[in-house]
């Protein structure tokens, strides 16, 4: 537990304390302003009411222009901007007004149809020189086709909203300045507006679906790493656990029979079990250490090297399987990084297993290094009449996994890896091609 000091005397002088928390009005811990985030706020809850219930949120709106659009016309507002020479009576402006603003109900769902059924009524509206204000609710369903619409869609709206104002302007020269220019400018605001609006609705959606795609492909790779993590632990057990089981294997047999003959054999047979038992469960605990998390102090070793193939050769010839090893060529293992020496020795360890475990008859087994400017070349051949079951046989699946772990690691630095029987004398051959690594671009 970590000591603190202990103050004493005085208390600290008042300018010693912290300083005061900024005034409340300025900014929040976000640093945005409180009216920005009241209004965002506000925004947020009317878009999530109207996601909830749209046709609520159309109703409302439609009455509330049905309403304003009345009261301009009981107060006589309408007729402080119609022309002098208007010629609509009371009923038709009521009309007309009712016509701008309850088709606003379909205005999300039809809004070519409702600008379609407004058309008529404006075409009146400024023919009678009425020019009601309930005319510019027109320009809502624009702004709705603006958003979800082709520029096609949108120039037959916008031709569509013009038109009757245009036909007045020809009539009546005088009109223009007061009707055809207002027409125009509103809808080129409403125009720029939806554009403006739809632009970022689409930038957003392209940034939360590029969010959602990196996520997925996070989540993907993360799950291809797990499998090639699986696939690296599998093979590894595969070979520290197959390789040291089929050696004592072939120690019991052996020890098996010197026992009926020669005891003092069989005793060097059960010394050479025990022996290589306790490798292979070292070896398994420092995998299974190095695995769990709740051991990062695990015990870690170097994996084996090209300087361990002479003692795989000896523990495989204990076994009771004659190994002559050969190497042609300079040695070269500094040449070769760690990961490619562990290939090389995994490829020798699982080709002598397999051999142990299915060669039938009086066998034996060549290890052949032949070292180039270029490459490595590793051969591994037995003698043995029942190798071949190795690739693909039904009862020997696990051999076939063998094959398939090898060209894996190969694979893994460029390298090529064949197998099959031998073409004349029997038995069976492994050939190993891996490059050096200063061979590599």
């Amino acid at each position: 537990m970590t000591d603190h000091p202990r103050t004493t005397g005085t208390p600290p002088a008042p300018e010693a304390t912290t300083a005061p928390p900024p005034p409340a009005d300025t900014a929040d811990a976000g640093g945005t302003a409180p009216l920005t985030r009241i209004i965002r706020g506000a925004l947020d809850r009317l878009r999530a009411f109207d996601r909830r219930r749209p046709r609520v949120w159309d109703a409302a709106v439609t009455a509330f222009w049905a309403v304003a659009a009345v009261l301009d016309y009981t107060s006589g507002g309408w007729r402080t901007v119609a022309r002098d020479d208007v010629t609509a009576s009371e009923p038709l402006v009521l009309l007309m007004s009712l016509c701008f603003s309850l088709p606003l109900l379909w205005r999300r769902t039809h809004p070519m149809a409702v600008l379609l059924l407004m058309a008529p009524a404006s075409l009146v509206n400024v023919w009678t020189g009425a020019v009601v204000q309930a005319a510019l609710l027109q320009l809502i369903p624009v702004f709705q086709i603006v958003l979800r619409s082709s520029f096609r869609t949108v120039g037959a709206a916008a031709a569509l909203f013009v038109a009757p104002v245009l036909a007045v302007g020809v009539r009546i020269p005088s009109a223009w300045g007061q009707e055809v220019v207002s027409y125009v400018w509103g809808l080129v605001f409403v125009v720029l507006l939806g554009i403006a609006v739809r632009t970022r609705r689409e930038y957003t959606e392209a940034l939360v679906e590029r969010a959602h795609r990196l996520e997925h492909e996070r989540d993907q790779q993360a799950r291809l790493a797990a499998a090639a993590e699986r696939t690296r632990i599998a093979r590894e057990m595969h070979d520290i656990i197959g390789h040291n089981l089929s050696v004592i294997t072939g120690l019991a047999d052996g020890g098996a029979y010197a026992a009926r003959k020669n005891p003092e054999r069989a005793g060097q047979a059960l010394d050479a079990i025990g022996a290589t038992s306790r490798q292979a469960l070292s070896e398994l605990r420092r995998l299974l250490g190095v695995l769990r998390d709740d051991h990062p102090e695990a015990e870690r070793a170097p994996q084996p090297t090209l300087d361990e193939l002479v003692p795989l050769v000896e523990r495989v010839r204990r076994a009771g399987l004659p190994v002559h090893l050969e190497l042609h060529g300079e040695p070269r293992a500094r040449s070769l990084t760690p990961g490619r020496q562990l290939t090389v020795y995994r490829v020798v360890q699982e080709a002598l297993t397999n051999t142990l475990k299915h060669a039938t008859g009086p066998t034996s087994a060549t290890v052949t290094l032949t070292y180039t400017h270029t490459h490595l070349d590793a051969r591994i051949t037995d003698t043995g009449t029942g190798a071949a079951t190795t690739e693909g046989a039904e009862e020997a699946p696990l051999p076939a996994q063998g094959i398939m772990g090898m060209r894996e690691r190969a694979a893994l630095y460029d390298g090529t890896l064949d197998a099959g029987p031998l073409p004349n004398d029997g038995g069976w051959q492994i050939r190993l091609r891996l490059p050096l690594e200063d061979t590599r671009p």
